[in-house]
């Protein structure tokens, strides 16, 4: 099966509906795509990949062969087999106080945040074109008081001896918005669950970005984009590369589904039987609009 492709430089051309038709199918069928021709300069890309393997050299690979984890490998246990640190950047950025980042690495770190969250606000904004919604649907409900949350986890995946044994991330959906993930370019290991079965994501070539969707645009969507399970598997050659950034709702944003995309709940079967009786022969998603109205108070079922 292959992994859907955005190509966001189509969206302005005569190829923009069938772009948009594409990204909507992707979000409702598969909860993953890639995006290509996505605006993030190439040269920031390679330079945040560089930065991140050396600092996980220079700082982490050691004292993670030296864990619990690492030394406890042989006794099977529900562990992930990473080593990974959280950046926060919005609405207020902890990068400054994680320990051993070189100033190189923060400064980096902060330009690609940026070009990234324009993207994500993109992303948004289709997002919410194809589901009918005003285009800054989604991003007015995921801000709270100071805006969306944005946040990093910063990972690697070591070699390991037993990868049988253990995951290198166990199965899960994510709790959040919609998750880009900068991976790695040689060593595979990410798997999505995709109509039974688990799809192995090869790793990003040629400057794309991998897109997932988490179970806060699942509910928003009324279960139209559901969030998808996933997985890193472990392995024995290479050490697997993933920088995820999450476009979050803020700590205070309200969830719920959209309005204009819930159906009726809360009424009586008789009220909508008196409804149906004079609109059995129209289409049924006005009746379904009306029957929100009546629902709430705000209409008759003579409507």
């Amino acid at each position: 099966m292959e992994i859907p492709v955005i190509d966001l430089s189509q969206l302005e051309g005569e190829n923009r509906s069938k772009t948009m038709a594409l990204l909507h199918q992707a979000c409702e069928k598969w909860g993953f795509f890639q995006v290509e021709n996505h605006g993030l300069e190439k040269k920031l890309m390679d330079k945040v990949k560089q930065l991140v393997n050396a600092h996980y050299e220079e700082n982490l690979k050691e004292s993670f062969y030296e864990s619990e984890i690492a030394k406890g490998l042989m006794n099977k246990c529900d562990v992930d087999w990473e080593s990974s640190f959280f950046i926060w950047h919005r609405p207020t950025s902890n990068i400054n106080e994680i320990h051993n980042l070189s100033e190189n690495l923060r400064q980096i770190m902060d330009e690609y945040i940026a070009q990234l969250i324009q993207l994500a606000e993109k992303l948004s904004q289709l997002m919410s074109e194809n589901l009918g919604l005003d285009k800054d649907y989604i991003k007015e409900k995921f801000s709270g008081a100071k805006g969306p949350s944005v946040g990093t986890k910063v990972a690697k995946y070591p070699e390991c001896p037993r990868p049988e044994l253990v995951r290198g991330l166990r199965e899960h959906t994510d709790a959040g918005g919609i998750i880009l993930l900068l991976q790695d370019e040689h060593v595979p290991g990410l798997e999505f669950s995709n109509d039974g079965g688990w799809i192995k994501i090869p790793p990003s070539k040629n400057n794309t970005i991998f897109v997932n969707t988490g179970d806060q645009v699942e509910v928003l969507s009324n279960g139209r984009y559901k969030s998808t399970l996933h997985r890193v598997m472990a392995g024995k050659e290479g050490s697997r590369l993933s920088i995820a950034t999450f476009y979050n709702p803020a700590g205070d944003a309200i969830i719920s589904p959209a309005p204009k995309l819930s159906y009726p709940h809360n009424y009586t079967f008789q009220d909508y039987l008196k409804l149906y009786a004079t609109t059995k022969f129209s289409d049924k998603g006005p009746r379904f609009e009306a029957m929100k109205k009546i629902a709430n108070g705000h209409g008759s079922n003579g409507v």
